[in-house]
């Protein structure tokens, strides 16, 4: 619904309810066009949305699986056992790590190639908050989308309201001139 704050920063897009008034001393192929390229627009940032969620829908497993072998970690903190863990070197590529006692930081990647050490609370905090902002920017997206959604949707129907009035205005001045 268009009451929703959207995060688009895009107009909400007007339903067309009486065409006559709303196509006075309008012409219709322009009406048309500016319609068309509206709902091209939005079809654009649709597809832009869907990619961006399904990137941070991605995310959150990869967040909820670290913050698992953290809380590993501080599980076994003060055990006296060596922990042998699969260790992922890349896309499906692993092999084998033993983690000595004792072990109280981690180093997380960050991105752009930066890794930084953190101590096994400070870690979990950061996880855990980055999963909280994944599943923001999900729910926003969400919220974005049903717009974006909703304003592709008038925009079909105004199309096809104008185009049926131009044919209809076409059709009648067909019938005055014979």
């Amino acid at each position: 619904s268009s009451e929703a704050k959207n995060m688009v920063k895009l107009p909400p897009v007007e339903f067309i309810d009486d065409v006559d008034k709303y196509m006075k001393d309008k012409k219709p192929d322009e009406v048309l066009g500016q319609l068309q390229e509206k709902f091209q627009t939005f079809k654009l940032l649709e597809s832009r949305l869907l990619q961006s969620r399904a990137r941070m829908l991605g995310k959150v497993p990869h967040i909820e699986k670290a913050i698992e072998m953290v809380m590993l970690l501080v599980e076994k903190e003060s055990s006296s056992e060596q922990i042998t863990v699969d260790f992922e070197l890349s896309d499906h590529v692993y092999t084998k790590a033993t983690i000595k006692k004792g072990t109280n930081c981690v180093y997380l990647w960050l991105g752009a190639n930066v890794m930084v050490e953190y101590s096994l609370s400070e870690a979990k905090a950061l996880l855990e908050q980055n999963k909280r902002n994944a599943k923001q920017n999900i729910d926003n997206h969400e919220k974005d989308l049903n717009f974006v959604r909703d304003s592709i949707t008038t925009l079909e129907v105004s199309l096809a309201r104008v185009y049926n009035w131009d044919v209809m205005q076409r059709r009648s001045k067909g019938e005055g001139s014979k």
